[in-house]
């Protein structure tokens, strides 16, 4: 943080008053970031927020009456495309991972569950007669707070995805060897006891099998709603499904993250046509033992 501001503002505005530095000041210095520093747009971002916090701090203690990074434009961050994890990177990595978070790999690869979401889940989301699971809360860390249990992303995270016969053996083999407190009581829970805490799930079991499993390092537990994504993609859902199982806020994000995915428009066209022909074909074939 001290360096972002060595490197970046002082030499700027360090002779400036704070407030004599203006939106229009900002906007130019972000600019020169990427132009003038060859920063990368990701590194352009983090120091900004950097002297984002100055001035918010700067606000807040009444040294200014406004924060002139306010509205201030960023520049966009090229998304990476998505690769799924395949099926047997899943099934391997459910299988070296602890006992108690292979229902956990499962459920999540099954049902597209972000990490808080999965980390939340008590008994009474999960109804394995109707099979389906409710995501009503997450459970997510943070220097500031702590863990702590909280509402799902977006309002349109409040959501039921219907469990497949995969979920549901999962889900009966992890509570039989892993019960749940009642009702209340979480499903996936810390060695220790109480829920899941991300940074230790992530240091002490994710990382270690992914390792053993041969994923690729960086590979978060996200990775596993992305397989979930490519799974209904490639058999065939419609990108409104696709988005109302994952709980995205509408299909364009669902589109914006994995329309590489959806098949090419040309190769479905080529498919569709051979297919028509292949059928036709294959009634016009005389039965077996016939003349041609």
């Amino acid at each position: 943080m001290a360096q972002h501001l060595r490197c970046y503002a002082y030499p700027v505005w360090e002779k400036r008053a704070l407030g004599a530095i203006k939106p229009g000041d900002v906007q130019s210095w972000i600019t020169s970031l990427t132009t003038t520093h060859k920063l990368a747009a990701s590194t352009s971002r983090t120091v900004f927020n950097t002297v984002n916090a100055v001035f918010r701090a700067a606000v807040r203690d009444r040294m200014i009456p406004h924060n002139p990074c306010t509205d201030a434009k960023l520049p966009s961050v090229p998304r990476k495309k998505v690769v799924p994890l395949a099926v047997e990177q899943v099934r391997t990595l459910a299988e070296d991972i602890p006992d108690r978070y292979k229902g956990l790999v499962l459920l999540g690869a099954c049902t597209g569950l972000r990490p808080g979401e999965l980390f939340g889940l008590q008994l009474r989301h999960v109804d394995l007669l109707h099979p389906t699971v409710s995501v009503e809360q997450q459970i997510q860390q943070t220097a500031k707070h702590g863990v702590y249990v909280c509402s799902p992303k977006t309002a349109r995270s409040h959501h039921t995805v219907p469990l497949p016969r995969m979920a549901v053996d999962a889900m009966k083999a992890h509570l039989r060897d892993f019960p749940a407190d009642g009702p209340e009581g979480w499903i996936f829970t810390a060695p220790q006891g109480g829920p899941v805490v991300y940074t230790h799930f992530m240091d002490g079991s994710w990382r270690p099998a992914c390792s053993k499993a041969g994923i690729p390092k960086g590979t978060g537990p996200h990775a596993l709603r992305h397989h979930y994504a490519s799974l209904l993609i490639k058999h065939g859902e419609s990108v409104k499904t696709v988005s109302e199982r994952l709980g995205h806020t509408n299909a364009a994000m669902t589109l914006n993250i994995y329309t590489h995915l959806w098949p090419d428009s040309e190769e479905q066209t080529r498919a569709a046509v051979d297919k028509a022909y292949a059928d036709q074909s294959a009634d016009a074939q005389p039965p077996v033992g016939e003349a041609a």
